[in-house]
């Protein structure tokens, strides 16, 4: 593939990575070639040792992902669609998982039909990718590093990826938008920006996104909240609340704590103990 391709930015939404980032031997996440540029937002890796089981928790983005994992139950290659919940996955022993993360609004593309279909739902990868998607698990599974790794998926990915839609790529830009700019925090908002009514732009993010407006507005708002709850000096609740648009300190602990399981008090507490 020629140089090394350049590493992608930190993750967020990691609610628990610490344990067995800690204990990898590998962590890596590197973003793509021109030619999936548009349409990939990075290849990632992860390869683990442990000596005690641990759990890894995470916000997913609405975003869907190829995996190919090995683990002590075995190898398998999958389609992971947006999941909407908590995503908490228990490490044990010995293995590694190697992923692809599309962006927003770029796998529809790939597939047709409306996006939603895939949410929460893990498929083989041949239930959309065929004999295809097969024959790239067994070059990843049987690949020395992660660049082959990469070279086997660029090869899977090219000759599939049409020319960018439209609306794919105005809905892609909008939800990426909505991941940096606080201005964004109501669904009337986020309409404004696209230039639809309501009720056109919940349509296009079923179809296009595969998660509602309202979900990706609340989903990167805890991103944020998460994040400044694990830095050294997490801010005052109100503050943090007010900061992320919401009506007052009371909403935005009943959201934080039914997606991420734990109060925000007690969630930045937990990571400083951790």
């Amino acid at each position: 593939m020629g140089r090394a391709l350049p590493e992608a930015p930190p993750a967020r939404g990691v609610l628990r990575g610490a344990p067995p980032l800690a204990d990898a031997q590998e962590h890596r996440r590197v973003l793509p070639p021109p030619a999936l540029a548009d349409f990939v937002a990075h290849f990632w890796t992860v390869r683990w040792r442990l000596d005690a089981p641990t759990s890894a928790e995470t916000l997913p983005h609405p975003c869907v992902h190829l995996v190919v994992e090995v683990d002590g139950e075995g190898a398998r290659a999958q389609v992971a669609g947006i999941h909407r919940g908590r995503f908490t996955r228990r490490l044990e022993g010995e293995g590694w998982v190697f992923g692809i993360k599309f962006r927003p609004a770029m796998f529809q593309p790939l597939v047709g039909g409306s996006l939603d279909r895939l949410g929460d739902l893990a498929l083989p990868i041949a239930a959309l990718f065929g004999d295809d998607g097969e024959a790239w698990a067994r070059e990843v599974l049987a690949a020395a590093d992660l660049e082959a790794r990469i070279a086997a998926s660029v090869a899977l990915l090219a000759p599939r990826l049409p020319p960018p839609p439209a609306a794919s790529l105005r809905l892609r830009d909008l939800v990426e938008r909505a991941a940096i700019d606080r201005s964004l925090v109501r669904v009337d908002e986020l309409a404004e920006a696209a230039g639809l009514d309501a009720r056109a732009l919940q349509r296009a993010f079923r179809r296009h996104v595969g998660v509602t407006p309202k979900w990706v507005l609340s989903r990167y708002r805890l991103h944020e909240a998460a994040e400044r709850l694990q830095s050294a000096e997490p801010p005052p609740l109100a503050e943090l609340a007010a900061a992320l648009g919401y009506a007052d300190q009371a909403h935005f602990a009943r959201d934080f704590k039914r997606v991420v399981g734990r109060s925000p008090g007690a969630f930045a507490a937990g990571s400083r103990g951790e």
